[in-house]
């Protein structure tokens, strides 16, 4: 008990002795009372900037993984699920790269994807069977090269100032709903496309829109063929619309690129050869048309009505055929400017 007052009075001893605060003392009492809070603030201080320094590291680190875990499922497995595709429309990561454009991996999957999945709901054979995988492997090397065409068609607009509008879409599937059937309605396409490719209106639209950039810059750049439309106008008229003489005429002095041929009945509403069919069912019988643009890349048409119904035509026609942009993008690879970016075998 002694010991436990000694030790009392001992620390009363040592506490200071409280002072009056007055105005030459208050500054003192000023420091005292924040320097004993300055213990207490600087490990807090501490703690955070840890903490931020640690967020930011994990968060590099994850963005990282991320990007090598992207990696590795586009290229070495190239993952072509409905996930990687969405990624790839937001992310625009190259699949190859033609004359230094490069090529969106989306391009390639947007064709893909609709094809395998064509295949895989109708057709006859199994895709992990033998068969399946290799037709899976030329649908790979067909998209790959369409979405190549189109990245080099992409940069040829760019100097030509071409373009492919909203306008120039709409009106394209505007014409696509016509059916032997009737007209259907947008939403009955829509589901169609579903249906058969499984895709959505965006999905199909950008593969509209690489398809229509395509054929206008084949048509731009082919100065070879618009010669020879002019060459076969004059042999129209000079011949009374003898297609087939016409077509003989240009082969002797053109290398035998130009043809012609008889459709056969064909429906209204379909296409020939990439030739819209309704445009000729306007014609009359006997009439033979000027030059016809198809809607792709295949080439321009005489046509000469030989027989004609209520829902079907037979026409005799001359085909121009495009060749200009086909044989540049052939001397690209052959000159070492395409690079792949993924495996796919050849055809």
């Amino acid at each position: 008990m002694k010991k436990l007052i000694k030790r009392v009075q001992r620390k009363k001893e040592e506490a200071p002795a409280p002072t009056r605060i007055t105005n030459d003392t208050v500054a003192e009492h000023r420091e005292r009372i924040l320097a004993g809070g300055r213990r207490f603030k600087y490990p807090i201080q501490y703690a955070r900037h840890r903490l931020v320094f640690n967020t930011i590291v994990v968060s590099i680190a994850f963005i990282i993984l991320l990007i090598a875990v992207g990696w590795w499922q586009l290229y070495p497995m190239q993952n072509s699920s409905a996930f990687m595709y969405r990624l790839t429309r937001i992310i625009p990561v190259p699949v190859a790269v033609v004359n230094d454009e490069q090529v969106p991996y989306s391009d390639y999957l947007v064709q893909y994807r609709g094809s395998e999945y064509y295949l895989n709901k109708y057709g006859e054979i199994k895709l992990d069977s033998s068969d399946g995988k290799r037709q899976l492997d030329y649908i790979k090397r067909q998209s790959l090269d369409k979405a190549e065409q189109t990245a080099y068609a992409r940069q040829l607009a760019r100097k030509l100032h071409i373009s492919v509008t909203n306008g120039d879409i709409d009106a394209f599937i505007n014409e696509e709903r016509n059916t032997a059937n009737g007209r259907v309605s947008q939403e009955t396409y829509d589901s169609s496309m579903q249906l058969y490719y499984g895709e959505t209106s965006s999905d199909y639209r950008l593969r509209i829109a690489n398809s229509m950039l395509e054929a206008k810059i084949a048509f731009a750049v082919d100065d070879n063929a618009t010669a020879q439309v002019k060459q076969a106008q004059a042999l129209v008229t000079s011949t009374n619309g003898d297609l087939a003489a016409v077509a003989a005429q240009m082969a002797q002095s053109k290398g035998g690129k130009v043809t012609a041929g008889q459709s056969g009945p064909v429906d209204m509403t379909s296409k020939f050869s990439g030739l819209r069919v309704s445009e000729v069912s306007k014609m009359a019988k006997g009439a033979v048309s000027g030059p016809l643009k198809s809607t792709t890349d295949d080439g321009y048409y005489f046509v000469k009505i030989a027989d004609k119904t209520g829902t079907q035509v037979d026409f005799i026609y001359l085909h121009i055929p495009l060749t200009t942009f086909a044989d540049d993008f052939s001397k690209l690879g052959s000159s070492h400017k395409i690079q792949e970016y993924i495996n796919v075998s050849d055809k």
